[in-house]
């Protein structure tokens, strides 16, 4: 029995050991497998963050209107970097111009902060184009990353631009390539692009894709200047719809806020909307080298306003904008006169600034008619010499000029809403030129605009006319919404810029008041069988006023400063008076006051 017992037990203790000899290697090497599997997941599996912009058209500081400004987000890169490294930063064009800060050094300054930034690449939009192309050029060389296109040709048929780049992320090939909307030959001044061709970006799309294949790119990234505007004949929907391969588009140009992207199969399209009020964030997830994920979202200039602004990127700024002071002080022209930009004259009646302004604007154009709003005139110029920094705070939004075919009813239709509220004062009221009108008081609101003249030809509603404006009315800024679907002719420079060249070609600016608009709002009475019949009065003033007061003029009173303090405007001044040029008053001289 004892003996049956040790039998058994050593036969147990040797299985033991063969069970646990033949075993442990196995155990071991599961073990090793699983950690290993664990090391090679980690290794594989990779995040790749792409960050952009686009449109943000020179808004290079933090502005409680518009953006985030740059050095919030350099700010952000940053923080994104020290968490992930694997970070890159593009932009989708039109951004060298739009703000004095660039347009004074001809697109340099924005070159600059870009540079300190970090950017990784960039598409032109058509009004990166505004310098003309060989300014573009000249700015692509200073520029620490590339500028890229692929569907621009030059008269000899090479191409104007690098067509793409490829990067290398964390052992990740992206091949990056650009596109820029053909609309550029006429979104800016057509001798700007002379001589080069916008190819259909679709063929353009199908041949990069095929050559970043060939070079074994991960990752295809279209970076696009052509926006998701309906009306656009070429968008960046119909390059994902229309040709496979490519995994992101980051787009440009319609100002379009994609909060999360958008799908189009397989591809997806970011865009940030404008003026860097938003900072896109594209992420883009990896097993070994296949893309896994994509996902887009925004950066808000809300919750940018928990972070800090790079010091480097603002020092680069205020250095910039103290070099500008250089240029700003330089002296363009003189003017005989102060030229009229206050708040009370130019939102309720024609001034000789808005005068100068609209005639600048028709002397570039070639319009048959210029419309700007008295709302974006926001100083004015004491008579004497006139620098480039008066014209900038004269007009200091950054808008840029467009010429649009607009038919002679809706021509009446924006005059009529422009002047909807006089005599209050209003942003959207219409300063012109090539045109003059009159405005009834005594007439129903939509029926007050009346004797519409076209360089002095009676305005005829079933033709169209080459209207110049800006391009925040011609958007349908300010209720202009008559103007927005007209057909579009040519975007052009900015304002300040159309007038500072004006300017410079008159010398002497004369200042003159020229009444294209006239207010009828006094009636005359006439006794008739015991009863009263009004008439219309338009000019001159008939029979006796009664009057509150008079002013006797001081050196260097203005109508507007005498207006104001009587509570008045300096139109009702104007008239009441019997005065043709409210620049016109002189020392000594009595105004009545209603």
């Amino acid at each position: 029995m004892l003996f049956k017992f040790k039998k058994v037990s050593r036969l147990f203790i040797v299985v033991s050991l063969l069970f646990t000899i033949f075993l442990a290697p196995i155990n071991n090497s599961f073990a090793n497998e699983t950690t290993n599997y664990s090391s090679d997941r980690s290794e594989s599996t990779k995040e790749i963050i792409i960050v952009h912009t686009n449109d943000t058209h020179s808004r290079l500081k933090e502005d409680e209107s518009e953006g985030m400004g740059f050095a919030k987000i350099a700010t952000k890169i940053k923080a994104l970097k020290s968490s992930n490294p694997n970070v890159l930063l593009l932009d989708a064009g039109d951004t060298l111009h739009g703000k004095p800060i660039s347009s004074i050094s001809k697109g340099e300054s924005v070159v600059e902060v870009m540079n300190t930034v970090g950017y990784d690449a960039m598409v032109p939009g058509n009004h990166d184009f505004n310098y003309g192309q060989d300014r573009l050029l000249e700015l692509s060389k200073k520029m620490k990353f590339p500028l890229i296109s692929s569907n621009i040709i030059k008269e000899d048929r090479s191409k104007y631009l690098t067509s793409y780049v490829i990067k290398e992320v964390d052992g990740i090939k992206i091949g990056i390539f650009g596109l820029s909307t053909p609309e550029t030959t006429y979104k800016t001044n057509p001798k700007n692009v002379k001589g080069l061709t916008f190819k259909n970006p679709i063929e353009s799309a199908k041949e990069m894709v095929s050559e970043l294949k060939e070079k074994r790119v991960d990752v295809v990234v279209a970076l696009t200047h052509l926006g998701l505007d309906e009306s656009s004949i070429d968008t960046s929907q119909k390059v994902a719809d229309n040709v496979s391969g490519i995994d992101l588009i980051i787009d440009g140009h319609s100002h379009t806020t994609l909060e999360k992207g958008k799908w189009v199969g397989n591809t997806l399209i970011a865009q940030t909307g404008d003026y860097d009020k938003n900072l896109g964030i594209v992420t883009l997830k990896f097993e070994g080298n296949k893309v896994t994920s994509k996902e887009a979202k925004l950066f808000t200039k809300e919750e940018a306003k928990l972070l800090n602004p790079d010091k480097s990127v603002l020092d680069i700024i205020s250095k910039i904008e103290e070099d500008n002071k250089k240029i700003t002080s330089q002296i363009i022209g003189k003017s005989n006169k102060r030229l009229d930009g206050e708040r009370e004259s130019v939102r309720a009646g024609e001034t000789n600034l808005s005068n100068l302004i609209t005639d600048a604007m028709i002397k570039y154009s070639g319009a048959d008619i210029a419309i700007t709003n008295g709302g974006g005139i926001r100083a004015s110029i004491e008579a004497g010499e006139i620098t480039k920094g008066n014209i900038i705070d004269v007009l200091p939004f950054g808008n840029y000029a467009v010429l649009k075919e607009i038919r002679g009813s809706n021509i009446v239709k924006a005059l009529e809403h422009g002047t909807s509220d006089y005599p209050k004062s209003k942003g959207a009221f219409p300063q012109v030129g090539g045109l003059t009108y009159t405005l009834n008081l005594f007439k129903s609101k939509g029926n007050r605009v009346t004797n519409v003249k076209v360089n002095g030809v009676p305005i005829d509603l079933n033709k169209s006319y080459k209207v110049v404006t800006n391009d925040f009315m011609a958007a349908g800024g300010d209720g202009y919404t008559m103007l927005e679907d007209e057909k579009l002719l040519l975007e052009l420079p900015a304002l300040d810029e159309i007038v500072i060249e004006y300017i410079q070609q008159l010398e002497i600016v004369t200042g003159d008041f020229q009444n294209r608009i006239k207010v009828i709002n006094k009636i005359k009475k006439i006794k008739m069988k015991h009863e009263e019949k009004k008439f219309e009065k338009t000019q001159e003033k008939i029979g006796e006023q009664d009057y509150k007061d008079t002013y006797t003029v001081k050196s260097g009173d203005a109508l507007y400063q005498i207006a104001k303090m009587f509570r008045t405007t300096w139109q009702n001044l104007l008239e009441y008076n019997n005065l043709i040029d409210p620049n016109k008053i002189i020392p000594g001289q009595k105004i009545l006051i209603p």
